[in-house]
C-alpha cells in the first residue's frame, strides 16, 4: 500500500528524478526471452479486460464485479491491491537498513487489522449493501461526512496512482535504462484499457495474476539467497562475522521487539507504544478497514460467509510476504558484492548520485534479481515487478472510479440517469483517473518534496474515518454532529501536529513523548493522537445531539442490526476456524523473531 509506504522510499522518490537523469548504467540488459515474457505478460492482462467486457454492463457489474467473487479470489485481489511499487521495493530497503524491524509493517501493522475487518466489521459492509466505504458514511452519518471523505478520498487515490507510474518508471530506468515517458504511458495504457473494459472485475482477475507472478518471479531470490548464506542460521552467523569486522553498521538486524523498549535503542527510534498503538492500531486499522481501495475487494464477495473470509484467507499470504520483500533485503547485507568481490555497502538515496557509483537501500531487489536470475528468469523477475506496479495502479483508479460515481457524480450531478448512463461515467472516470495519474506522475518528478505531502496527505484523512467508523459502527448513540465533528477535529489534529513539527522540528519530542524519537516515530504518534482526538469529540458531541432510532440504524451499526443466519459448515470452512489459526500463526511469527 501505498498507504503504509515507508519513509525513506517515499521521501527519496522526487530526490530520485534528479538521479534518474542518470548517467549511470542499467543493472541489467533483457535478452530475446526475459522480452517475451514481459510482451506476454501485457497482452495476457489486456485480453482478460476485452475477455471480461460483456460481463461489465452494469453499475453492480462494472463497479462491483456483480458481487459474484469466491472467498479465494476476493482474499487474493484484497492483498495484491496492496502490494504496489512503494510496497516491493521500500520495505526491501528499509529491510537492508533497519533489518527485521521492517516486518512490522506485515504483521502487526496489518495482521489484527485484516482479521478485525473480516470478524467484526465486514458484516455491516456486506449487509448495508454500500458500494464504498463513503457510502456507509452516508447511511450513517448522512451526505455532509460522506462528500467530504470522497473528495479527500479520490484526490488521494489519483495522487498516489500517479506515485505509482513514477516510481514503476524509476525503477525500470535504474534496472533496465528505459526511458521514463516510455514505462509511465505503456503502463498506464494497459491500465486503462483493462479497468475501463473489464471494470473491478477485471481489475481483480489481473490482481489475482500479477499476484502470482509476484511470487513466481520474487521467490528465487531469497530461497537462493539461502542457499548460499548457508540458511537462516548460516546467514545470522555471516552477518555476526560482518557487524563484529566492522563492515556491516552494528545493530539487531534479526531480532523484532528486543530493541523496542526505548527509542535510542533501535535505528528506526521507535517506542514498543508506537509500534503498537500507533502503528498496530491507528494506521493499520485506518488503512485495512475504511481505505476502499482494499475493502472494494471484499465487497465483491459472493456472500457474507466468503466477505468475512477473504480477509482471512489475505492475512496469511500477507505474513508471508516478508519472505520475498523483508528477506531479500536482510540477505544483501551479507551476498551482495562489488565486481571486485568486496561486500557491497548500499547508501541513502541522497548519497547514491552517478558519480558516487553508489547504490541505494531502495535498489536493494533489483540488485537480488539481478544477481539470481539468468535469462529468462531476469524476465520473468523484471515482469512481478512491473505487475506490482500495476496492480497498485489498478487499485487506486478502479476505487476512483466508483467513488467518482457513486459518491461525488450521483448524488452531487445527475441522481436520476439510467443505470447504462453510470456504467458510462465509470468508464471515463477510469480514462480521467488514469490521465490525471500520468499528470500526477510528472508533477512528482519535476517538484522535489512532493512525496513528503503526499504521505501526509494521506496520514491526515485515514486515522481520523477510522475514530468515526469505528464508533458510528459500534455505538448506536452517535449521532450525525458527533461523526461531523470527529471527523472535521480529527484531520485538523493530524494537519496541526504535521504542521507543528514541520515548522519546529524539536516538537516530535512532544507529539511522540519522547526526546529521542526519530522521524519514523512521528507518523504513528500524529496518527494515535488523531484517533483518540476523533472518536473522544463523536462521543462528547453525540453524547449531547440527538441520536437516530434503532430501527433508522438497521443493516449499519452493531446492536441494531440483525445479522443473516450463515448455513453450518464442516470446521475447516469455517472463518472463526481460520481467524484464529491466523492468530496463533501471527503469535507464533512474533514469538520466534522476538
Amino acid at each position: 500500500m501505498s498507504g503504509l509506504a515507508p519513509n525513506i522510499f517515499a521521501a527519496s522518490v522526487s530526490s530520485a528524478s534528479h538521479a534518474l537523469a542518470l548517467a549511470a548504467p542499467s543493472l541489467a540488459h533483457l535478452g530475446a526471452l526475459d522480452i517475451a515474457v514481459i510482451a506476454i505478460y501485457f497482452v495476457m492482462v489486456i485480453w482478460i479486460g476485452f475477455y471480461l467486457k460483456g460481463q461489465a454492463n452494469t453499475s453492480e457489474e462494472f463497479f462491483m464485479a456483480g458481487r459474484e467473487m469466491t472467498a479465494w479470489i476476493a482474499g487474493l485481489s484484497f492483498v495484491s491491491a496492496n502490494l504496489g511499487s512503494l510496497e516491493l521495493m521500500g520495505w526491501a530497503g528499509s529491510a537492508y537498513q533497519y533489518g527485521i524491524l521492517a516486518a512490522h509493517w506485515y504483521w502487526v501493522g496489518a495482521i489484527p487489522a485484516m482479521l478485525f475487518l473480516g470478524m467484526v466489521m465486514m458484516p455491516f459492509y456486506y449487509v448495508c449493501k454500500t458500494h464504498s466505504v463513503p457510502g456507509y458514511l452516508k447511511l450513517r452519518y448522512g451526505q455532509g461526512a460522506s462528500f467530504v471523505a470522497a473528495v479527500s478520498f479520490a484526490f488521494m487515490t489519483v495522487l498516489m496512482s500517479g506515485v505509482n507510474m513514477f516510481a514503476m518508471a524509476v525503477v525500470m530506468k535504474v534496472v533496465l535504462g528505459w526511458n521514463l515517458s516510455f514505462s509511465i504511458i505503456v503502463s498506464s495504457l494497459a491500465v486503462a484499457a483493462y479497468v475501463a473494459l473489464g471494470g473491478l472485475r477485471s481489475a481483480i482477475f489481473n490482481e489475482v495474476l500479477q499476484f502470482m507472478l509476484i511470487w513466481g518471479g520474487a521467490l528465487l531470490v531469497p530461497i537462493l539467497g539461502l542457499v548460499e548464506s548457508g540458511g537462516w542460521n548460516g546467514f545470522k552467523a555471516k552477518l555476526a562475522h560482518n557487524i563484529a569486522t566492522g563492515l556491516t553498521p552494528a545493530g539487531d538486524y534479526t531480532h523484532m521487539w528486543r530493541s523496542m523498549g526505548h527509542f535510542a535503542d533501535n535505528p528506526m527510534g521507535i517506542h514498543w507504544t508506537g509500534i503498537v498503538f500507533g502503528l498496530g492500531f491507528a494506521i493499520s486499522f485506518g488503512y485495512w478497514t475504511t481505505d476502499f481501495l482494499v475493502v472494494q475487494r471484499v465487497l465483491a464477495a459472493n456472500n457474507l460467509r466468503s466477505a468475512r473470509m477473504a480477509p482471512v484467507i489475505g492475512s496469511f499470504f500477507k505474513m508471508a510476504v516478508p519472505f520475498i520483500v523483508i528477506l531479500p533485503g536482510l540477505l544483501g547485507l551479507v551476498v551482495l558484492q562489488n565486481p571486485d568481490g568486496s561486500l557491497m555497502h548500499l547508501v541513502p538515496q541522497n548519497l547514491a548520485t552517478p558519480e558516487s557509483g553508489l547504490h541505494s537501500y531502495n535498489e536493494v531487489l533489483p540488485l537480488m534479481l539481478v544477481r539470481y536470475c539468468s535469462p529468462g528468469l531476469l524476465g520473468l523477475g523484471i515482469t512481478a515487478l512491473i505487475a506490482g506496479f500495476m496492480s497498485g495502479m489498478a487499485g487506486n483508479v478502479s476505487a476512483f472510479s466508483a467513488v467518482w460515481t457513486y459518491d461525488i457524480y450521483q448524488p452531487m450531478i445527475n441522481k436520476t440517469a439510467k443505470d447504462e448512463h453510470y456504467v458510462a461515467v465509470g468508464r471515463w472516470a477510469t480514462i480521467w483517473g488514469v490521465i490525471i495519474s500520468i499528470g500526477t506522475a510528472y508533477l512528482v518528478m519535476s517538484m522535489a518534496g512532493i512525496m513528503d505531502y503526499v504521505q501526509a496527505l494521506f496520514s491526515f484523512f485515514i486515522s481520523p474515518l477510522l475514530g468515526v467508523v469505528l464508533v458510528g459502527m459500534l455505538w448506536p448513540r452517535a449521532t450525525k454532529s458527533g461523526g461531523f465533528w470527529g471527523l472535521l477535529l480529527g484531520t485538523l489534529t493530524s494537519i496541526g501536529l504535521w504542521a507543528w513539527v514541520k515548522a519546529d522540528p524539536a516538537a516530535l519530542r512532544y507529539v511522540a513523548l519522547s526526546p529521542d524519537a526519530r522521524d519514523m516515530a512521528e507518523n504513528m504518534y500524529r496518527a494515535l493522537w488523531s484517533v483518540i482526538v476523533s472518536m473522544g469529540v463523536n462521543i462528547i458531541v453525540s453524547l449531547f445531539t440527538k441520536p437516530k432510532t434503532l430501527a433508522e440504524l438497521d443493516g449499519v451499526v452493531m446492536g441494531a442490526t440483525k445479522l443473516p443466519v450463515e448455513e453450518p459448515v464442516p470446521f475447516y470452512k469455517n472463518e472463526w476456524f481460520w481467524t484464529v489459526i491466523a492468530g496463533v500463526v501471527f503469535l507464533a511469527l512474533n514469538i520466534y523473531f522476538w
